[in-house]
């Protein structure tokens, strides 16, 4: 299950909270709105994205937006109560004591560990399939928090480039003050846009995108040493052991004791 993860909130509403009200205290906020330097930026960085990425990553990158906001439940203490009661129950009944768990677990990987149990699977060809979903769902990650490093990268840039294209706009109409305004607001703007998009959405993103991609990875890799150890038979008080050295000693907490 997923919760709303706070912090994420508490910085989007600070960041751009105390920016927008610094705005406002000065100016005002209308000033720094301008259309032509936002498509500028927003228009150029998706563009450059695509270039760089293949639509297939960038289309099944963006949903990942909604990881940064929302906390797998998941704990790895949950876990391995979770793993230690399968592993009392296979000790006690066998391998078909989890059929029934199997089509209400809503987690695709520890499914599929418990359909490897069932299955009366080898220990070693437990680690050999789960290590290689392992693997794939790690690149799947980082190329996500990649495509997002990647824009936060190329945003600045196109900032830079609306500031070039408004300065020539306003050397050529250097005889019609008039102009000389809105194309020094589009020059000054988009590298506003730019440093603010890349440096309040899309690398914060990536920054946390990698952070739930660790806090996954270990999840995982816990499952999988606590499933291989089931599947070897060892002793549930053994495994628990095994498990609990994933955690840092203030963190460890065991049902045995």
């Amino acid at each position: 299950m997923k919760r709303i993860d706070f912090a994420t909130l508490v910085g989007v509403f600070a960041a751009f909270g105390l920016v927008l009200y610094a705005i406002h205290l000065g100016s005002g906020l209308e000033s720094f709105w301008d259309v032509k330097a936002l498509l500028i930026v927003v228009g150029g960085t998706i563009g450059a994205t695509l270039i760089n990425f293949p639509m297939g990553d960038f289309s099944r990158t963006l949903p990942l937006i909604k990881t940064a906001f929302l906390a797998d439940r998941s704990s790895v203490q949950f876990r391995t109560s979770h793993i230690l009661d399968i592993a009392r129950r296979i000790r006690a009944k066998g391998p078909k004591a989890v059929h029934e768990d199997i089509d209400t677990e809503s987690d695709s990987f520890f499914r599929k560990c418990m359909e490897l149990l069932a299955e009366e699977e080898t220990e070693e060809e437990i680690r050999n399939v789960l290590e290689i979903e392992l693997s794939f769902l790690e690149d799947r990650h980082r190329r996500g928090a990649q495509l997002f490093q990647t824009m936060g990268t190329i945003a600045p840039a196109m900032g830079l480039i609306g500031t070039l294209i408004g300065l020539v706009q306003m050397l050529q109409n250097l005889d019609d003050p008039s102009l000389i305004g809105p194309s020094m607001a589009v020059a000054l703007l988009t590298t506003f846009y730019g440093a603010m998009f890349a440096n309040l959405i899309l690398l914060p993103i990536a920054g946390k995108l990698r952070t739930r991609s660790e806090e996954e990875f270990l999840l995982k890799e816990l499952t999988i040493e606590g499933i291989a150890g089931v599947a070897q038979g060892i002793n549930p008080r053994m495994i628990e052991r095994r498990l609990l050295s994933f955690l840092s000693p203030e963190q460890r907490s065991s049902e045995y004791e």
